[in-house]
């Protein structure tokens, strides 16, 4: 009962994070333009994101015909699912899953957003939406495999699928001290994997309208942004558990999502075949050179 609970007050806060994480986005993008964010809604702009849901899931669901529609309309619901789920591994005094496997767990459960961009895409029977869902598996896809070689090299080294290994571990020297190459790999490829600027080639709105979600509107679009934030706040939170720790957890998620943002009002687009010119010809070879340094000074270690 008490896990439950405790895992109800997670998801709870999550999703309050999730609404003003859009707005500390907005405000921030203003300053990088030379505006102001929303300041109109309450007092400095405070429940702006209060008005855009309320907005946003009483508008009218209008379908069309050619919908696939089931497969629609169940495709934001799973993307959210997926989001909310994942934050069993928040690190709490009430265990939601054995942690013993925690990292394993992670990489399971992640790797199955593509079924709900896919989903959206072809649900969807429009050309841009499929062409949008087809950009984003193959996305997401090319830049796992490094994604999940640079969680492999850690793992090598402390040899447990754990994360209590980990902070273990990480109480003596910080990962991100140790591996600070595999960290920049890491954190480019959580930009990628969440769909976000510099990488957010599924919305390319010059080709794409939207991309995957262009059918989308009202509650069913509030969903896919929804489950994106969580995204951003999840990835933030799995980086802080990998590379630094948990110690003052909340301040170090707090930091790599306003990163998240500063990346975004900083670094334009990039072309789809530098894209993945880079996942496969740069961050690969690199993750395994990285993997193989990691198990040789794991057997050193063993050896001395």
């Amino acid at each position: 009962m008490y896990c439950f609970l405790s895992y109800f007050f997670v998801i709870l806060m999550v999703l309050i994070s999730v609404a003003f994480i859009t707005l500390l986005e907005r405000k921030i993008l203003g300053y990088v333009h030379i505006r102001k964010g929303p300041n109109k809604v309450g007092v400095i702009g405070l429940f702006q994101p209060f008005s855009d849901a309320i907005k946003l899931f009483l508008k009218e669901i209008s379908f069309l015909e050619s919908y696939n529609i089931y497969p629609f309309l169940f495709s934001p619901i799973f993307g959210m699912f997926l989001a909310l789920f994942l934050w069993t591994l928040f690190p709490s005094n009430f265990v939601f899953i054995d942690m013993n496997y925690g990292v394993l767990f992670f990489l399971c459960l992640s790797s199955m957003g593509v079924y709900s961009i896919l989903m959206a895409g072809w649900a969807s029977n429009s050309k841009y939406a499929l062409l949008g869902a087809y950009r984003g598996v193959a996305q997401t896809i090319s830049y796992e495999v490094s994604f999940a070689l640079v969680v492999l090299s850690l793992l090598f080294f402390i040899s447990s699928f754990c994360f209590d290994k980990i902070f273990t571990f990480q109480k003596n020297m910080w990962f991100i001290v140790m591996f600070f190459p595999l960290f920049l790999i890491w954190f480019s490829s959580c930009l990628a994997e969440t769909n976000r600027t510099p990488f957010d080639l599924t919305e390319g709105e010059s080709e794409l309208v939207s991309g995957f979600n262009v059918e989308y509107m009202s509650s069913g679009f509030a969903m896919i942004f929804m489950a994106e934030y969580a995204n951003i706040i999840l990835m933030s939170m799995i980086t802080s558990l990998l590379f630094i720790g948990k110690e003052i957890l909340v301040f170090w998620i707090l930091f790599f999502s306003v990163v998240f943002i500063w990346v975004r009002g900083t670094f334009p687009r990039f072309r789809y075949d530098k894209l993945m010119y880079m996942a496969w010809k740069c961050y690969l070879p690199l993750a395994l050179n990285f993997l193989f340094v990691s198990v040789s000074l794991k057997s050193l270690l063993l050896f001395f």
